[in-house]
């Protein structure tokens, strides 16, 4: 029946796109099925790119994207995690590079499940539909309706670019607008060792042809080609694995004609520029070192705010100006077990959140605890730095009144501050003491931060230099 839901767990699912090719056909009229997510104000849709069969790594996602749909303001939003983020395996023991989480799904019988719980815990977004395509279904979809038009923003030369059977080969293509084919579209979306940026270069890339595959294929011109639409649903139906129901179909064209395709925002979630969200770090798998990126933090806070915000990207930099507005003054004691803590926060601080006034005060007592603190001297007048650093680092809030009286600490937003909240009393009355009163707040280090910031830093010159064998390297670490 057309209600019938098709999942990508079993192999019927090609009969999805069989069953399109009736529904399609029909004109698409002014009203439609609401779409999961649609009465929330947002479609979350991942979407995965596969190397499939005949390849190497068939299974692991050489792209993670999700697109959102604002469906109040018909905007476009495409969001891209990089392959190398160090991520847990959702109800496991296990840490992966977040390409191998699919493969781990399939290995395991667990279909998609693994992937997109993964991509929810990093976004904190509920992702309510995916779609997996190949690299051979790829490269069909775009021959099917004709090459698409793409500028290319600089000269690329690759000698290293994967060829067959663990090879290299070369890629070269000029600065300049060009009518690419889908063997050259997907070497332009593959490559990155000629891409200063890298991987997430790369990206950026990926979501320029995604737009240009999306305008091409549902243009009216495509539409009204029979011809050239029984070749992308033949296509479709032996390259891609979705989760939507025959009923949805029409929804998804109804939304695809009103969206504004012209002003998509993209963002790529990196780590090669100062304000980058990540960091490229190292594990040791066996005797390799292996490259791998983690959260400038400790979680993934800022990696959800901009999820959250992608629609308006603005209010992120508002609250990076207001920080930088208050110019807050930070003392840290080190109260862990860790020595190198306090200077690995300090640097976060500094080069990453803005806060210049940054003191490291020594741990004469020599206490250690377990629950890092920020204690807060400012009466709530500085509620941004506040809850940057109580949020992101992440640490229990107290205040020296607190600390004084067993008064009523405030909580770690700036929401909360105003609404009058409560927060945890801090235990450690004395801490406070020996602090000199010119500073806005102190954060006492705890060993819980210890295994957070554990990784050490590398270079995005690592990470760009990793050969094929970790490119098809199936990391799984057990924890």
């Amino acid at each position: 029946t057309v209600s019938q839901k098709i999942t990508v767990e079993n192999e019927t699912s090609s009969s999805l796109i069989k069953n399109i090719k009736s529904v399609v056909a029909p004109f698409i009229s002014s009203e439609h099925k609401q779409l999961k997510g649609e009465e929330s104000g947002r479609v979350n849709i991942l979407l995965l790119g596969t190397a499939g069969e005949n390849n190497p790594g068939k299974n692991l996602t050489d792209t993670i994207m999700i697109m959102s749909i604002d469906t109040e303001t018909k905007k476009v939003a495409l969001l891209s995690l990089p392959r190398d983020l160090y991520v847990n395996i959702p109800d496991t023991s296990y840490y992966t590079k977040i390409n191998s989480v699919y493969q781990y799904g399939i290995n395991s019988n667990k279909g998609i499940m693994p992937i997109k719980k993964t991509v929810e815990d990093i976004t904190n977004l509920d992702i309510h539909y995916f779609l997996v395509m190949d690299f051979e279904g790829f490269k069909k979809i775009i021959d099917d309706i004709g090459k698409i038009n793409v500028y290319v923003e600089k000269d690329i030369y690759d000698s290293r670019y994967p060829g067959s059977n663990y090879s290299y080969e070369i890629f070269e293509i000029e600065k300049g607008l060009h009518k690419m084919n889908g063997e050259i579209a997907l070497k332009y979306a593959r490559e990155r060792h000629a891409d200063s940026e890298g991987d997430f270069g790369r990206a950026k890339r990926q979501q320029q042809i995604i737009q240009s595959v999306k305008n091409k294929v549902f243009s009216l011109k495509t539409f009204l080609n029979a011809f050239t639409l029984n070749k992308i649903l033949n296509t479709l139906e032996k390259h891609i694995r979705i989760n939507v129901q025959l009923n949805e179909i029409d929804s998804f064209i109804w939304w695809s004609k009103r969206v504004d395709s012209q002003n998509i925002t993209n963002a790529v979630v990196d780590a090669w520029k100062k304000d980058s969200l990540l960091r490229v770090s190292h594990i040791y798998y066996g005797d390799t070192r292996v490259f791998i990126l983690v959260p400038r933090v400790g979680n993934y806070s800022e990696i959800q705010d901009l999820a959250e915000n992608i629609f308006n990207l603005d209010e992120i930099k508002r609250r990076q100006a207001e920080i930088e507005k208050e110019e807050a003054s930070v003392s840290i004691i080190n109260q862990s077990d860790d020595d190198m803590l306090s200077s690995k926060i300090r640097t976060l601080l500094k080069d990453n959140w803005g806060i210049n006034k940054v003191t490291i005060i020594g741990n004469n007592d020599n206490i250690v605890r377990s629950q890092t603190v920020v204690l807060e001297k400012t009466s709530g007048e500085k509620i941004f730095t506040l809850d940057e650093l109580v949020k992101k680092l992440p640490a229990r809030l107290s205040s020296p009144e607190s600390l004084a009286d067993g008064g009523q600490a405030r909580l770690s937003s700036p929401e909360s501050l105003a609404d009058g909240g409560q927060a945890k009393l801090n235990e450690d009355k004395n801490d406070i003491m020996d602090i000199e009163n010119n500073t806005d707040f102190v954060i006492l280090l705890g060993t819980d931060l210890e295994n957070i910031y554990k990784y050490g830093e590398d270079t995005i010159e690592d990470l760009n230099n990793t050969g094929l064998d970790q490119m098809y390297l199936n990391l799984l670490e057990n924890k």
